[in-house]
């Protein structure tokens, strides 16, 4: 849903109810992830999508249902049809789920709060009850990057717990499923809670005012990414060699590093070619939870730098980690074109991709969803 928070926020400002349908489930190849959503006014004014185009007709008309007629939320499957291609269905072969909610000015209270802080542009997280005893399908939970949470799911012990799981999906960016209560005395009521994320975006810190830094600054910003660059060499770091870029730092690599907070989403791409340089830096990178380490170079360069990382004591279980030479093979010869196999390196990296064409292989496109962060180990 904070797909369209600005909107949404919007409506709320004028108390405008509205009808919020919001993609619970997916399975197969469905065009768009869990936690999408599309909203309808009471005006019909429509924001959002849940497919694509594939169903948004049928799901617009069971906003308008819901809002005109109230009632509970509503949840509904949407598949492709084999035997009628026109009938109402997803073409790409997936299947998704959707909850359909009416939201009033006083019955979403918490997610006004929420979107406030999304569009000030804090992380927070909204955990929102899919699945569970009637009284509780659609309830809303604002947990906010720090302070207490804003609103109720059902209990003190339910909220807790959701807390806990929302905050461990926070730090690591990802909206998620999470299943509560149904256990233990404390939580009798069993809940299924989709947890939507909004958090801060991600670093990608680039050592090595080259050239190749300059494209893969731009790559990374269109990504998404805060891109820092970063070199000990003030006559290189300059403003305009490096327009796309966030912020430009001055410094020796692996002092900066250590300075400085990274997590699970932070990438680390090392493209100095010098070893004075590389190995402090990759010693330190390789024993940080960031996400993905890069560092370029030629297969004889790379060879050298294991001996030289070996030597200052970096164990084999941290070396697994660096990707180097950095990138896929794409056949890339310009800034441009490396930049472009650095970058698509770190996606298929994060989500666990093969790096394959898709025209080779037989199995589903989207892959399946990544696995809840241990609360116990979470950083």
């Amino acid at each position: 849903m904070l797909n369209i928070a600005d909107t949404l926020h919007q409506w709320y400002g004028r108390a405008r109810p509205f009808a919020l349908a919001t993609v619970i489930h997916v399975s197969g190849s469905a065009p768009l992830p869990v936690g999408t959503a599309l909203a309808v006014d009471m005006e019909g004014t429509a924001v959002g999508s849940v497919s694509g185009g594939c169903v948004e007709a049928a799901v617009y008309e069971l906003c308008q249902h819901v809002l005109a007629h109230g009632g509970p939320p509503v949840r509904t499957r949407f598949g492709y049809s084999d035997d009628d291609a026109f009938a109402v269905g997803l073409t790409c072969g997936g299947e998704i789920e959707v909850l359909v909610q009416r939201v009033g000015p006083a019955a979403g209270a918490h997610l006004a709060t929420a979107l406030e802080a999304v569009l000030a542009g804090r992380s927070c997280a909204v955990a929102q009850v899919i699945d569970g005893p009637g009284e509780f399908l659609g309830r809303i939970l604002h947990v906010p990057d720090g302070g207490p949470h804003d609103g109720t799911l059902g209990g003190e012990n339910e909220d807790k717990v959701v807390v806990a799981h929302a905050r461990a999906l926070l730090r690591a960016g990802r909206t998620a499923r999470i299943e509560v209560g149904g256990d233990t005395d404390a939580c009798p009521r069993r809940l299924t809670v989709l947890v939507h994320t909004h958090a801060h975006r991600p670093r990608m810190l680039i050592f090595g005012a080259v050239d190749f830094a300059a494209a893969l600054s731009q790559a990374g910003r269109f990504l998404g990414y805060h891109v820092t660059v970063c070199d000990a060499r003030p006559v290189f770091t300059t403003q305009a060699r490096f327009p796309h870029a966030d912020e430009i730092v001055t410094d020796w690599p692996h002092r900066y590093l250590a300075a400085i907070e990274t997590d699970a989403r932070t990438a680390v791409c090392v493209l100095t070619h010098d070893a004075k340089f590389d190995i402090p830096l990759l010693r330190l990178a390789l024993a940080l939870p960031v996400g993905y380490v890069g560092a370029m170079g030629s297969r004889r360069t790379h060879g050298h730098r294991v001996d030289l990382l070996r030597e200052a004591g970096v164990p084999e279980e941290q070396l697994v980690r660096l990707h180097s030479p950095i990138g896929l093979d794409l056949g890339a010869h310009t800034p441009e074109e490396t930049a472009i196999s650095i970058t698509a390196e770190i996606i298929a990296h994060a989500n666990r991709g093969t790096g394959q064409p898709l025209s080779h292989g037989t199995g589903r496109i989207h892959p399946a969803a990544r696995p809840l962060p241990d609360l116990a180990t979470a950083p």
